[in-house]
């Protein structure tokens, strides 16, 4: 294959791949911005709303009309996945975080401890077997196999529901009353509250749209490659990566990372036409090197304000 063509390739499966990586920092950024803790459940929360929107798939079925390849089962599928990842976010943080008094970092290491539990409840139901939706497997594009893209029209559909799904959330942050009451009390918490937000109110609908994101991402991811109970944590490291380059508690700053490092990772194996010997297994690395190179000139990262609050 041909540079170019290679290039071309990597360049559209990176697309869809970061459209994925967005979902899951937008929905980890706001968790932090609101709740003040890095969740480091979010990746196994990505996973529950892909076996989710699997269970719901089954039993809503596959048949009838369709869009770009994918039926419309899947989507209603993806609907209640969303839902179902939302509520589990709640009653964790209802159960678990809420009467904890002990710290963002006593936090950070319970949400490790609550990681371990869905991936092991999903485990034990679905065993450590990698699983797929029941979905026919497209063939690529053929026009745009001429280029060398080889991508299909469900990795359109990812791409365009995630773009949906962004600019859902720009309108509800910039044009509404619950989004002005989000950005108030993630820019100052006290005042916020002086001011007569109900901030309880808005904290648990932060989790319902972080968790939310992250289940429509895990149910994508899950559609691009595979469904495995590690599916989401195996993306963990990079979705962190994403958010601290484009500024921690930035949701725009999350989109802009989340896109960077997405497209980094997919494009490692270029490297290695140009003399430079990293393979693709190396990918996760390069996108934390890239993201301490940018850090070391800009420290509060792309859209972020400067750490420590100045």
């Amino acid at each position: 294959m041909a540079v170019t063509e290679q290039f071309l390739e990597l360049a559209a499966n990176g697309l869809v791949y970061s459209s994925i990586i967005i979902l899951g920092s937008i929905g980890l950024s706001l968790i932090y911005s609101i709740a003040g803790f890095a969740n480091f459940a979010h990746g196994d929360t990505m996973t529950v709303g892909a076996y989710a929107t699997l269970i719901a798939f089954g039993a809503v079925g596959g048949a009838g009309f369709s869009i770009l390849g994918l039926p419309l089962g899947f989507f209603v599928a993806l609907v209640i996945g969303i839902v179902v990842t939302a509520a589990v976010a709640l009653v964790t943080e209802r159960l678990v975080y809420k009467p904890l008094d002990i710290g963002s970092i006593g936090l950070l290491i319970t949400s490790i401890g609550v990681a371990f539990i869905y991936r092991a409840l999903i485990q034990v139901q679905f065993s450590s077997d990698s699983r797929r939706f029941d979905i026919d497997r497209l063939r690529p594009i053929e026009p745009l196999v001429e280029y060398g893209i080889r991508i299909t029209k469900h990795d359109i559909a990812i791409v365009i529901s995630a773009v949906t799904l962004v600019v859902g959330l720009h309108v509800l942050l910039q044009h509404t009353d619950l989004g002005r009451k989000m950005r108030a009390t993630a820019d100052n918490p006290d005042l916020a509250r002086a001011s007569g937000i109900r901030i309880r109110r808005v904290e648990l609908w932060t989790w319902v749209l972080g968790a939310g994101l992250a289940g429509a991402g895990g149910a994508f991811l899950g559609l691009f490659n595979l469904l495995a109970p590690r599916m989401g944590f195996s993306e963990l490291l990079v979705i962190f990566a994403a958010v601290i380059l484009g500024g921690i508690g930035s949701v725009y700053g999350a989109m802009l990372g989340g896109l960077l490092i997405g497209m980094i990772v997919s494009m490692t194996p270029l490297l290695s036409t140009v003399g430079i010997p990293i393979g693709g297994e190396y990918a996760a690395a390069l996108a934390f090197i890239v993201m301490v190179l940018v850090l070391l000139v800009r420290p509060e990262g792309i859209a972020g304000e400067p750490v420590g609050g100045g």
